[in-house]
């Protein structure tokens, strides 16, 4: 049997948006390897599948990437099917293409499944459309924590006329906020901060780019979430007060 992997997509934790095609992967694995923040109901399509839990989370002790790549390597050259099931969409801020990149380097064959990324899910739900005809041509996802901690180019993101969606911002709004600002962002900009996109316990609250680290804090924004950052943010009706919001 030839070695292969599938790097599925568990989208942002509404076990609904899962796709067919990562349905059918599960119901092949025998063998899942699960991020933490995978909603476990997901597992119900892999009963017969050993689940191997390798969490990643930020400020948390992490399974490191080493193991969790030697892993997928031992199974799939054990001749397995194995999944490696992760929160989101594998190759937005998900390590996908570095994972499918490593096992084909070491003959594995790895397939990507997409999942819906919590982003647009929670953007959805909260009204808001991330791009708008005549409101914003373009989206823009990033993560505020990069690899190496070197700065973000916050003027190019504040000047590129775009929706910026940010991931893992919760322990930086403070640079996320300072940055777009002095890159030139208007103070007014809406802002809708969007807790545990898709699940049951989704939270959100809207603000602008001036008050976003005060709200965060009278809100006691949590992990995981995404910030909307943009006048699509303006959107939804729990945003009719953001409206008032003086330039």
């Amino acid at each position: 049997m030839n070695a292969k992997v599938w790097l599925i997509g568990a989208g942002p934790g509404d076990p609904e948006l899962l796709t067919l095609k990562a349905v059918r992967a599960l119901g092949e694995a025998e063998v899942v390897l699960i991020d933490d923040l995978v909603n476990l109901q997901i597992l119900e399509h892999c009963p017969q599948a050993r689940v191997i839990a390798v969490g990643k989370r930020g400020g948390c002790r992490s399974t490191p990437q080493a193991f969790i790549q030697r892993l997928m390597l031992r199974y799939a050259r054990q001749g397995r099917c194995v999944a490696r099931l992760k929160g989101g969409d594998p190759c937005i801020f998900g390590r996908g293409g570095e994972e499918a990149t490593w096992l084909q380097a070491h003959g594995v064959e790895a397939e990507l499944v997409n999942g819906i990324t919590a982003g647009l899910a929670g953007a959805s739900q909260c009204g808001i459309s991330l791009t708008l005809r005549g409101v914003s041509r373009g989206v823009t996802l990033v993560t505020a924590h990069t690899q190496d901690d070197s700065p973000l180019n916050w003027q190019g993101l504040a000047q590129g006329g775009t929706t910026l969606v940010v991931y893992m911002g919760v322990s930086k709004l403070a640079e996320v906020q300072q940055g777009l600002l002095a890159g030139g962002l208007a103070a007014n900009t809406p802002v809708a901060m969007i807790e545990n996109a898709s699940l049951p316990q989704q939270r959100e609250q809207r603000s602008s780019l001036r008050q976003l680290c005060e709200d965060a804090e009278r809100f006691k924004l949590c992990s995981p979430a995404v910030l909307v950052i943009g006048q699509v943010a303006a959107q939804g009706a729990a945003a009719s007060a953001l409206l008032q919001i003086p330039a």
